[in-house]
């Protein structure tokens, strides 16, 4: 950039991931304080099981040292109309597809699990300025059919429900669990 009397700025942007995902994750929770207050569902985002080597009690109880204890599932789970809800929230950059590397092989047998036990596991997806939930079993069937190591966006399309922010809940994904899982026995009432 040029200024009066030819000096001459250059501008580096840093660019930042550690909190890339955490503008998809504060909708969600904003949405599960939400349906929590409004006795919707009980669902919560799960804390990363960590073990903590070294504390620095002169500053706080400041955290200075800690490693993983396991890897973690999925970062969501509860209950929503007496069925067991566990997923992940995904954030993806591309614009032609999803990278299958975000998802990793422990999560992905999580996943199987779940469905196994007769439980809904999905991904919430945000891509492309949108937001999707991803079926778990529309991801295990994609992972058996193709030997692709991404997920096109028309398939999430075709696919995915799309899920909308609503200004009170944040993004409204029980809805799109009701409209992915209509065929599953989600009718209980309070």
């Amino acid at each position: 950039m040029k200024y009066p009397n030819n000096i001459q700025k250059n501008f580096k942007k840093e660019i930042n991931y550690k909190n890339r995902g955490m503008n998809l994750e504060g909708l969600i929770n904003e949405a599960c304080k939400y349906y929590l207050e409004h006795d919707l569902a009980i669902i919560y985002k799960k804390p990363t099981p960590i073990g903590v080597v070294d504390v620095d009690y002169k500053k706080g109880a400041i955290i200075k040292k800690a490693y993983f204890k396991e890897p973690s599932t999925l970062d969501y789970n509860g209950i929503y109309k007496g069925k067991y809800v566990e997923f992940d929230a995904k954030e993806c950059q591309s614009k032609t597809s999803f990278p299958l590397n975000n998802i990793y092989e422990h999560q992905l047998n999580h996943i199987k699990k779940i469905i196994r036990h007769g439980g809904i596991a999905f991904l919430i997806i945000s891509m492309n300025q949108g937001y999707y939930l991803f079926k778990g079993e529309d991801l295990i069937i994609f992972l058996k059919t193709h030997t692709r190591k991404s997920i096109p966006y028309q398939v999430i399309l075709e696919k995915g429900y799309p899920l909308k922010i609503n200004y009170n809940i944040g993004i409204d994904y029980l809805k799109g669990i009701d409209e992915a899982y209509k065929g599953v026995d989600c009718n209980n009432e309070k």
